[in-house]
């Protein structure tokens, strides 16, 4: 048994000094301005569906969407609006990790203004949502390809409870 534990405790200090190690030879990584602001276009698709004898089907929207990136924060203000049998705005604030120069990943939280009768792809009920997304710069252009999730937590005024889940994803000018 004693034994066993003095193994632990080797495992644990390897993984440990492992760990260190990589975290050491990792180069520090800055948040940059090259990613910059843009509007753009694009498609928002819902997975969800709240009661479906109450017509809250998920619904597929048009999207325009907006970005503006801090210069020096890893920050950014997002907004979505998804146009389709009805409207939602989806305003959020994002923490951006950059992968390289043309890619950044990130995760926001925000809500879902959609308080209408008909459904849209984040629901048909004022809500909070997480956006976790990725936005990549084309290569010597001013394009930037966009794709997130929106999970909006109880969404649906008929389903208690129920979250909807959306893709969007679309083609962006920056500036």
């Amino acid at each position: 048994m004693k034994n066993i534990t003095n193994l632990n405790k080797i495992l644990i200090g390897l993984t440990a000094l492992g760990c260190m190690s990589a975290i050491a030879a990792v180069p520090s990584v800055q948040a940059q301005p090259a990613y910059g602001s843009y509007v753009g276009a694009g498609a928002s698709f819902g997975f969800t569906s709240g009661n479906s004898a109450a017509g809250e089907s998920s619904r597929t929207s048009g999207l325009i969407a907006a970005r503006y990136k801090f210069l020096e924060l890893p920050v950014s203000i997002r907004t979505q609006i998804l146009v389709g049998n009805s409207t939602a705005v989806v305003p959020t604030v994002s923490f951006d990790v950059p992968l390289n120069f043309d890619t950044d990943v990130y995760i926001g939280a925000g809500v879902a203004l959609s308080n209408t009768v008909d459904t849209t792809p984040v629901g048909n009920k004022n809500s909070f949502v997480i956006q976790p997304g990725i936005d990549y710069t084309v290569p010597n252009s001013n394009l930037v390809l966009f794709g997130n999730v929106i999970f909006a937590f109880d969404a649906y005024r008929n389903s208690p409870g129920t979250s909807a889940t959306s893709l969007q994803t679309g083609l962006g000018l920056r500036f």
